[in-house]
């Protein structure tokens, strides 16, 4: 039975999106409609993907029957409010990351979500490569011991000019990628909380973080680091370090085709496609939509791989950084 979506938001992240699904078997997913804030994009994007209708208001798309779930690729500051108002049309929900911009909206929305009984789910796309798959089989074995260190890396060159930069479109290099760094850590540690974070960076002029580096103590004496820089491109690559040995995700960790583990290097082909993308490995968020569908068709509202309650946890380590680095929104003081 088909899945029936609802594309929220027509820009780049929304046409890999789209694309992706192709690589899915014929028939499981649809896309009956997109919308965007001018219906002239909107038509513009229906036509690239061959999409039967367009909307110039999100209010129309969730109100359209024929959808059973919307894919909100938006920005940031939206991501709240496009989340309630699909929810209050019970149109399960596929939010880009990071879920909201702080803790408080963060929490609103998952109460919101289990009061209406709707789908939700943080678009943590790494979550369900095949790599990560196999790491938490991997870690579930023993095969490194206990765990004790994790370090994570992502710099890249972000556009100073670009919604990533400014505050005013949720920017900074925490929510923008460090929440790749954050929700692998909570991975390893099994989503739990850090007892101390310390952790500083820089701002640029706008008053949002251009680099951060944290220490998350956690208990038991183990540890993780994470560095999430806009102004240099780093190895990107994840270390998980435990008594007898170690794994490591190499270049790309948020998206790997790698795993290398004591027993070797395992490589997963992503699925073949002859759609063009804008982001690295973007196929690959054909995985994250066919968990949406798995759950919603078996009467979830959360998905097991990545929970309410770990969205929270990742909103928590993010807003705690990024305090300490100094970045306020608006919407802190809401």
């Amino acid at each position: 039975m088909a899945l029936n979506w609802g594309i929220i938001g027509c820009g780049k992240i929304s046409h890999d999106f789209v694309s992706s699904l192709s690589s899915l078997p014929l028939g499981e997913h649809v896309v009956v409609g997109c919308a965007a804030r001018k219906l002239e994009s909107a038509q513009e994007f229906a036509t690239a993907h061959q999409i039967p209708k367009a909307y110039g208001s999100y209010q129309e798309l969730v109100e359209d029957k024929e959808v059973t779930a919307v894919y909100i690729g938006a920005i940031n500051p939206q991501h709240k409010d496009l989340c309630k108002l699909a929810i209050a049309h019970g149109k399960g929900v596929l939010c880009e990351k990071p879920l909201c911009i702080n803790v408080k909206q963060t929490k609103e929305l998952i109460d919101i979500a289990r009061e209406k009984k709707v789908f939700l789910m943080e678009g943590i796309w790494s979550r369900f490569f095949p790599a990560y798959l196999k790491l938490k089989e991997e870690l579930a074995s023993g095969s490194i011991g206990e765990v004790l260190q994790v370090s994570t890396v992502f710099g890249t060159l972000l556009d100073q000019k670009d919604r990533c930069c400014l505050k005013e479109m949720g920017g900074g290099a925490i929510l923008d990628i460090g929440v790749y760094n954050i929700q692998l850590i909570s991975l390893i540690f099994g989503g739990e909380r850090p007892i101390k974070i310390a952790a500083g960076g820089h701002l640029n002029e706008d008053g949002v973080d251009l680099s951060s580096s944290a220490t998350l103590i956690y208990s038991g004496g183990r540890t993780a680091t994470t560095v999430a820089h806009g102004r240099v491109r780093m190895q990107n690559e994840a270390h998980i370090i435990g008594t007898k040995g170690m794994i490591k995700v190499p270049m790309r960790f948020w998206c790997p085709t790698e795993l290398e583990t004591p027993s070797g290097i395992h490589k997963f082909d992503l699925p073949p496609t002859d759609k063009e993308f804008n982001y690295a490995n973007s196929v690959g968020l054909c995985y994250e939509a066919a968990e949406v569908r798995r759950c919603i068709q078996a009467g979830l509202t959360e998905s097991p791989g990545m929970s309410w309650e770990e969205s929270l946890v990742v909103a928590e380590i993010m807003e705690g950084i990024r305090k300490q680095v100094g970045v306020i929104y608006p919407q802190d003081d809401e």
